[in-house]
């Protein structure tokens, strides 16, 4: 027989055989794993793409594990921070079915890989065979001089069956090796009773050591090792606030500077927000500027769009001289920083026909037959104002690489979290690589997806390596949109790798909601945002309920901060600044609200009541979540409450008390009424008086 060569790429090192692995004698060593690894969960797409946690949580991982036959099976967990040259183990338990769950915490930031081992667990196989042939009152003799063997077999190998994992042990095999000659002798000697060896042979400490010294050298390893991106708990949990720093001012004639907007970051940490999102900082070009709402006539006086970037002040890498210098920006994330804002810089690809890169770099945009350079449109919009780059030019490399080195100039002053404006309209790949190159130097970075776009698209963004994604919030109101929507990205797969934040305007949405509501339905809408997610995001003059269109129908705001500088007053008294902050200080009080696995939807007998409930990780934090989704109507209904999930029983009286009026409510039973009129109030945020802490539902959603 030929000699069978023993090595393999690391994916399938102890993997399962196939029929390619045949040697040319005929049969592989490798037939003889029986142990079938399959099924693991969470596994994105084959293994081609990571699952994202966030420091300190836990990977639960799941698995089938069988073989032919009655034989025991034991399986491991194996993980490691990408880069490690070994593998810590965690014993994964059977969970019926022929499956297994282990977890491993993740405490660094950057990648994990994970995968799953399985072998024939011959010990416990034969231990249960024998008591049970005990327990049946047949003769053991024979069954006990095999269990000798076994051991004798394992003292021998010294400590992990003689294979060649490279899985590293974190404390010393128990119990000595005269241990383990005492009990092989003990199960061999024809002398003692095959009563008082059959105890031997069902001591807990045996089958520990045995355990430790499992014969694995025909293991079964998963073909994949599987990745976990671990990132920043603000990757996982925050509250965002949009703001444009040139209206921050009190000349509306003017850009205000950083340093006048420095002034405005008291009031925005006053509310309770951990991040400060600024649309492009650059400088902004005058070639084709727009005008108030969009116009193309725009005055000498027009600050532009801040979309519109670059200028005779630089491009990417500048700052629009309106609002000072690259030092005076620097002095802002200071300042931020000093209020406990991070902040977050808008990061666009694209180009004003004024920018460097149109002189210095033709090649890296899109041109007409007759020579001109095509500027931006999304039908019925058109942005005459803006180039968009040719990702897929003849000098498509240098761009990527002048592109990568954008962000990597921006997180050099200070700024770790960038929105990215439209990463929809550029190549998968050059996200896949650029986003994976910066956080490999800097996995502390954060990146939100601005991706208004189809379900698949998004997703697959998200896949690429986006930190949080914008969704189809704003267009979700009524209660089934609402829970079939936050049902897929809580309880399936997709929370695996996409994250949601949930902005309830932006500069570019004012949606039909808010125009016919009025106040009551910015009072929704945020409660909704602030408790359905995570993260969470308004724009600047949301707390003042603006909501007037630039026309019917259409979802731009009337004299939109995209083409002005809109000078605002903070202090008016029906602004809702102090509910926002109320609502953000319970988010930061309450851990049930600062993860999106926790989410879960209840009945109710009237369809404008949305009720749900949240859970910290724990089980010990509940909050439930009541909320009157007709702005313009009272509501009433009654909420069924799941008592059972809860651990409560159904005739037992609990008490709620709801966070935003201090009132304490006392209710009995499944089914308890609930009225709400918007006028007073809008919605209850309820916390949950438990009889007892309890258990964490489980962290992983059922595979289909």
């Amino acid at each position: 027989m030929a000699k069978t060569s023993t090595k393999k790429s690391s994916a399938h090192k102890a993997g399962a055989a196939g029929p390619s692995e045949r040697t040319a004698g005929g049969l592989d060593p490798q037939f003889l794993r029986r142990v079938v690894v399959e099924n693991i969960y969470p596994e994105i797409d084959c293994g081609r793409f990571p699952i994202k946690r966030t420091t300190g949580e836990t990977v639960l991982v799941s698995a089938d594990v069988h073989t032919d036959g009655h034989d025991v099976i034991g399986a491991s967990l194996l993980y490691r921070r990408q880069g490690e040259p070994q593998w810590s183990e965690v014993a994964m338990e059977p969970a019926g079915n022929d499956r297994y769950t282990g977890a491993f915490t993740v405490h660094a930031l950057g990648r994990y890989e994970y995968t799953v081992e399985g072998w024939i667990d011959r010990f416990t196989t034969w231990r249960l065979e024998m008591s049970k042939k005990f327990g049946a009152g047949q003769d053991v003799t024979s069954e006990l001089l095999e269990g000798a063997q076994l051991v004798h077999r394992a003292l021998q190998a010294g400590g992990t069956g003689a294979d060649d994992r490279d899985v590293s042990r974190h404390a010393p095999l128990s119990p000595r090796v005269e241990q383990l000659a005492q009990w092989a002798a003990t199960l061999g000697d024809p002398a003692l009773s095959p009563e008082r060896r059959v105890v031997i042979a069902l001591e807990s400490d045996l089958q520990h050591a045995m355990a430790a010294r499992a014969d694995r050298r025909r293991r079964t390893r998963y073909d994949r090792v599987l990745e976990v991106i671990v990132e920043p708990e603000r990757a996982r949990f925050g509250a965002w606030y949009e703001m444009f720093p040139r209206s921050a001012g009190t000349d509306a004639t003017r850009s205000a500077t950083f340093t006048e907007a420095a002034a405005r970051l008291s009031y925005v940490a006053g509310m309770g927000f951990d991040v400060l999102y600024l649309p492009p900082i650059h400088p902004i070009g005058r070639s084709f500027r727009k005008g108030p709402n969009n116009t193309l006539d725009a005055g000498p006086h027009d600050p532009g769009s801040p979309w519109a970037i670059g200028g005779e002040a630089g491009g990417h890498k500048a700052v629009e001289p309106g609002l000072g210098t690259l030092e005076d920006f620097d002095r802002f994330v200071d300042a931020a920083r000093h209020h406990g804002l991070e902040i977050a810089l808008d990061l666009a690809y694209q180009a004003s026909p004024d920018h460097p890169y149109v002189s210095e770099h033709p090649e890296w945009f899109r041109r007409r037959p007759d020579g001109t350079i095509k500027y931006a449109e999304n039908p019925p919009k058109k942005y005459q104002d803006i180039y968009p780059i040719n990702f897929e030019s003849e000098a498509w490399q240098a761009l990527w690489h002048e592109l990568k080195s954008v962000i990597e100039f921006w997180i050099g002053h200070g700024v770790r979290i960038f929105r990215v404006d439209n990463p929809h309209t550029k190549p998968y790949r050059f996200w896949q690589w650029a986003l994976a190159e910066i956080t490999r130097e800097h996995p502390d970075a954060i990146f939100l997806a601005e991706a208004f776009t189809r379900p698949k698209v998004m997703k697959y963004l998200a896949k690429s390596g986006f930190s949080q994604s914008y969704t189809y919030f704003t267009w979700r109101n009524t209660s089934a949109e609402l829970t079939a929507y936050f049902t897929e990205l809580t309880q399936t797969e997709v929370r695996e790798y996409m994250r949601p934040n949930l902005f309830a305007n932006t500069p570019d949405i004012l949606h039909e909601y808010l125009q016919r509501g009025g106040r009551a339905a910015f009072q929704v809408r945020l409660i909704l945002a602030a408790t359905l997610g995570a993260s969470y995001g308004i724009y600047s003059g949301y707390e003042l309920g603006e909501n007037v269109p630039v026309k019917a129908g259409s979802e731009e705001y009337l004299d939109s901060e995209k083409y002005q500088i809109r000078l605002r007053d903070f202090d008016d008294p029906t602004s809702l600044a102090e509910l926002v902050a109320r609502v953000n200080t319970i988010r930061r009080e309450h851990p049930a609200l600062q993860r999106d696995w926790g989410l879960r939807f209840h009945p109710t007998d009237n369809s404008n009541l949305l009720s749900y409930s949240k859970r910290s990780e724990d089980g010990a934090d509940v909050l439930l979540m009541v909320v009157n989704l007709d702005p313009a109507t009272m509501q009433h209904g009654f909420v069924k409450l799941p008592l059972s999930d809860w651990g409560i029983g159904p005739e037992r009286t609990i008490e709620v008390r709801d966070l935003l009026s201090e009132e304490r409510y006392f209710w009995r039973g499944e089914w308890n009424y609930v009225r709400l009129d918007p006028q007073a109030r809008a919605a209850h945020i309820l916390s949950v008086q438990l009889p007892a802490v309890l258990g964490a539902e489980p962290a992983e959603p059922v595979p289909a």
